[in-house]
């Protein structure tokens, strides 16, 4: 207590049960009276700070009067005639005067308070936390709950900086993150299911669980509730059966999903992603620190190096989203690349892409927006529009790798009848301007994939953005190549 936080966390994380559960924990105490509302209202409101402050105190007392407390513990009613811009402040004074109790406060949805409102709402608080320590009655602590750090919003708005100490941004003594789900947390809370369905996940569903949302909140569920209500699974749960609802769930889009999707595009959140797209190492300044930050509390990176996509539905929904107007040229029919034995032809799927590649690579990669990554991006799309209708694909990349990683899963049925599943390794390279041949160090990159996959054999493919490349109708060269540690792969140039 006594401390002004703030909590930050990904959309639909658990930001709002967390805060819920806790004011009611502290109300229960009989120390305090904690109470949690949103500002969500005020959105609309803008640089209207008189107007967002009147929605804000109404929302404040609507939420007091739906918490069943005693009269005694009820802000006042009315509120204290003053000026507007200090209503909100005058309020809190008059209730903890009035109050029995310490007062909390949990302010939901921050980030609904834009501009001069926002500004508006600080000052008071950290006018009314200032003042308190000389004795007005002000709450013991108050919480903050957003999407972003609270110092963001200062920097996006061209705001006074992070240093200055008389800035309301500064009101905050902690800002703190709500984490992720561990492997074991995410068991404990399927088990939950288990006790009172008697529905069993097993441990391989579990981990795969795990390895696709890497405990973010929202996909943890989600992921369940697609299997357990959509899909209306009644027997065990199966590794099998969370894939389905892993893709099931791409396609949906959701809102949670289609709203991430929506930011790709905003160039602070470009300059990061592009980078791990690519596996180049992104340029390192002031701009990228609070670029990164932003993206981060939107949940779509990894909060610890490397940098990398949170988990892997995130970067499948990335690539999907980039890549769908790519996915839309793709004209050859996926079932041309099934052999008759049921296995897939990836050799033939190369040799098409190489025809799409002369036809259309030169206009792809002048593409607005990722330019830089659009080798990638163009056969990420080539894949999926083949490959995903009845196989899988599995990508790895991060910011300075210096490639991306493609594994093919295809199921096909073995002589028994039993299902089997066909593993194809791919290891992309850009060979770009001023730079040297990468062929040498993409086999060596290529080796270390193929041996964490125990792969015998891949492809390496090489797209050459040089001045001095081929013409492109010129461009598709297979050849063969053996890589440091003795396998004979593919190499594609294109």
């Amino acid at each position: 207590m006594d401390r002004y936080v703030m909590l930050r966390a990904p959309r639909q994380t658990g930001k709002t049960t967390t805060m819920r559960a806790l004011a009611s924990e502290l109300t229960a105490s009989g120390e305090y009276a904690a109470l949690k509302f949103s500002c969500e209202r005020t959105t609309a409101m803008g640089d209207d700070y008189a107007a967002a402050e009147e929605i804000l105190l109404h929302s404040f007392r609507e939420a007091a009067e739906c918490s069943g407390w005693p009269e005694e513990l009820l802000p006042p009613d009315p509120w204290p005639q003053v000026t507007s811009g200090s209503r909100f402040g005058a309020a809190l004074s008059e209730w903890c005067r009035r109050c029995p109790r310490r007062v909390v406060l949990f302010l939901d949805e921050i980030d609904a308070l834009q501009g001069d409102s926002l500004i508006n709402i600080l000052s008071q608080l950290r006018d009314g936390r200032n003042a308190g320590s000389e004795g007005r009655p002000f709450p013991a602590s108050v919480v903050l709950c957003g999407l972003r750090d609270l110092r963001d919003y200062e920097i996006a708005g061209g705001r006074a900086g992070r240093s200055n100490p008389a800035s309301p941004f500064n009101i905050i003594t902690d800002s703190l993150r709500l984490g992720d789900f561990t492997a074991d947390q995410i068991g404990e809370l399927y088990d939950q299911h288990t006790e009172a369905t008697g529905q069993e996940f097993t441990k391989d569903a579990v981990d795969r669980v795990f390895e696709l949302t890497q405990g973010q909140p929202w996909l943890v569920n989600a992921l369940a509730d697609e299997i357990t209500f959509k899909m209306g699974v009644t027997g065990v749960i199966t590794e099998g059966q969370v894939e389905d609802a892993k893709e099931r769930l791409i396609q949906a889009r959701p809102v949670h999903l289609d709203s991430l999707a929506a930011r790709l595009h905003e160039p602070r959140v470009e300059r990061v992603i592009e980078p791990i797209l690519t596996g180049d190492r992104p340029f390192a300044d002031h701009a990228l620190s609070d670029d990164l930050s932003y993206v981060r509390d939107l949940g779509l990176v990894a909060q610890n190096p490397p940098l990398e996509v949170a988990n892997p539905i995130y970067g499948e929904l990335i690539l999907r989203k980039l890549s769908f107007a790519t996915g839309l040229r793709v004209m050859a029919d996926p079932h041309c690349f099934v052999m008759p034995d049921g296995r897939f032809d990836l050799p033939c799927l190369l040799e098409e892409f190489v025809v799409f590649w002369r036809e259309l690579g030169e206009a792809l990669t002048q593409r607005k927006s990722y330019r830089e990554a659009a080798c990638e991006i163009s056969l990420m799309a080539f894949l999926h529009r083949l490959v995903n209708g009845g196989g899988y694909l599995d990508r790895e990349y991060a910011a300075g790798a210096k490639r991306l990683d493609v594994l093919v899963r295809w199921p096909y049925p073995g002589p028994d009848g039993k299902r089997l599943m066909q593993r194809e390794a791919m290891e992309l390279k850009v060979w770009r301007a001023k730079a040297g041949d990468p062929t040498s160090e993409g086999l060596t990159q290529l080796d270390d994939y193929l041996d964490r996959l125990t792969l015998t054999t891949g492809a390496l493919v090489i797209f050459d953005r040089r001045p001095e490349a081929p013409p492109w109708n010129e461009r598709g060269v297979f050849e063969q190549a053996t890589t440091p540690s003795g396998r004979l792969v593919t190499v594609l140039r294109v």
